[in-house]
Order: C-alpha cells, then sequence, then structure tokens
C-alpha cells in the first residue's frame, strides 16, 4: 500500500524557476525512502511541496489516495504528513516540553500523554525536559525537532537532512532513533546528506539529478552498484 505519492512534479521559487522538472516519489506505508542527489538537485525542494510550502506549476501529491497537492501545511500536518525542516526546526528559547507542547497544537487536550511518550521514547529528551532547547547538542535538537514531529502520531514522516552537522556518534544514533520510528509504524521519506547511511536504512531509494529522476530502486541494490558507488558514494 502507497502511504505517499508525488506525480510529474514541477516546482521552483518563480516564474521560470523549475528546480523539480517532473520528478515522481513513491512511499509505501512500511518503508523508509531514501532521497540522495549532489546539491542543488531537488531534493528539499521535493519534500516542501509535499508539506504544502512549495506549490507545484504541475504534478499532484497524493496522500493515502487523496490528493492533497492545493491543501495549506497545516492541513497536510493534520492529515497526517509532518515535515521535519533541515533548519530552525525547534524553538530555541523555549524548554524541551514546551517544544513538544507547541507539536501537539492539532490535539491540546491530549498533549500530556502524548509528551509523556515522547520522553519514553527519547529518554534523552526526558532527562532535559526542563532546559532551554537552544543548550541541547546537535544531535539532541535533531531528536526534539522529530519528537515534535511525532506529536500529531503521523503516517508519513518527512526529513530533510537530519544528520547535517553532526558527529558520526550522534549521526549512527539519529539514525538508529529514525529506524525505530519506521518499526513503530511511520513512513519515512528522508533527503539526506550522508547517502552512504540512507542506502543503509533504507528501504528504496531515489537518486535525483538536476531536478529528474536518475535513478530509483531497492537501496541494497543501488548501493551495490558500481556507477552508483562512484558516482554518488565515494567509491573508487
Amino acid at each position: 500500500m502507497m502511504a505517499l505519492e508525488a506525480r510529474d512534479i514541477v516546482a521552483g521559487y518563480g516564474a521560470g524557476d523549475e528546480v523539480l522538472k517532473g520528478v515522481d516519489l513513491r512511499v509505501g506505508a512500511d518503508e523508509i525512502v531514501g532521497i540522495i542527489g549532489p546539491n542543488g538537485a531537488g531534493k528539499s525542494t521535493l519534500l516542501k511541496v509535499i508539506a504544502g510550502l512549495v506549490k507545484p506549476s504541475r504534478g499532484e501529491v497524493r496522500f493515502v489516495d487523496r490528493s492533497i497537492t492545493a491543501r495549506l501545511p497545516r492541513e497536510i500536518s493534520r492529515l497526517g504528513v509532518a515535515y521535519v525542516p533541515q533548519e530552525q526546526n525547534i524553538f530555541p528559547g523555549m524548554t524541551v516540553r514546551e517544544n513538544l507542547e507547541i507539536g501537539g497544537f492539532i490535539d491540546p487536550r491530549g498533549a500530556r500523554r502524548k509528551v509523556d511518550a515522547a520522553f519514553d521514547r527519547f529518554p534523552i529528551l526526558g532527562k532535559r525536559r526542563r532546559v532551554a532547547a537552544r543548550v541541547l547538542s546537535g544531535g539532541e535538537r535533531q531528536v526534539l525537532a522529530i519528537a515534535m514531529a511525532l506529536m500529531v502520531d503521523p503516517k508519513v514522516l518527512l526529513l530533510d537532512e537530519p544528520s547535517a552537522g553532526l558527529s558520526p556518534l550522534a549521526a549512527e544514533r539519529l539514525f538508529e532513533d529514525i529506524v525505530a520510528i519506521n518499526r513503530a509504524g511511520t513512513a519515512i521519506a528522508m533527503v539526506e546528506q550522508n547517502a552512504r547511511e540512507a542506502l543503509t536504512i533504507a528501504s528504496r531509494a531515489y537518486i535525483l539529478v538536476d531536478g529528474r529522476n536518475h535513478r530509483d530502486g531497492p537501496a541494497a541494490a543501488l548501493a551495490a552498484d558500481p556507477d552508483i558507488k562512484r558516482i554518488f558514494l565515494g567509491a573508487l
């Protein structure tokens, strides 16, 4: 069953500016789907189109067989698609608990229960619940941003460069959290600069080049392809 499907997406940030030039993406209900490619390929723009932050000039986005192309970001979030941007994804002046409470804006009456569940799922946040988010480490901030997105009980989680700026150890721990979230029942579409790690944890992957689909298929097969290794994974 497809949880999310984007078809023939053309989009950009101004008249005549086509960052995406007919991109397709499919995410199954039980999948982690990696989206990799060089800088400027349109990876982040694709997530913004799905989340409703960029309107496509052509194409359609469907969520659980319902068109969400023309909907506002808040409506898309309410339906069950949560987006975690690469930057400005937490409120640094608020405490960890307050950030989570804001993440639960859709169901304020159930927010306390969900906050407690977030602390159970991510013990590091429970230990830091009363501190301002600005004092968290980079890895802790990313965990908080993801936990905020999970407050709406999404069926699909969109992650934009979750490991950017993290140490190798922090990135490894974050990827473990992402796998656990998927195994608990949330489909994930993930743009990731660490292409090798993305292909390791993903079920399938898409490679974008110059705003177009270049390759897609099972992540393990892409990771083993000599041309993919040479061009995108830095292998000789």
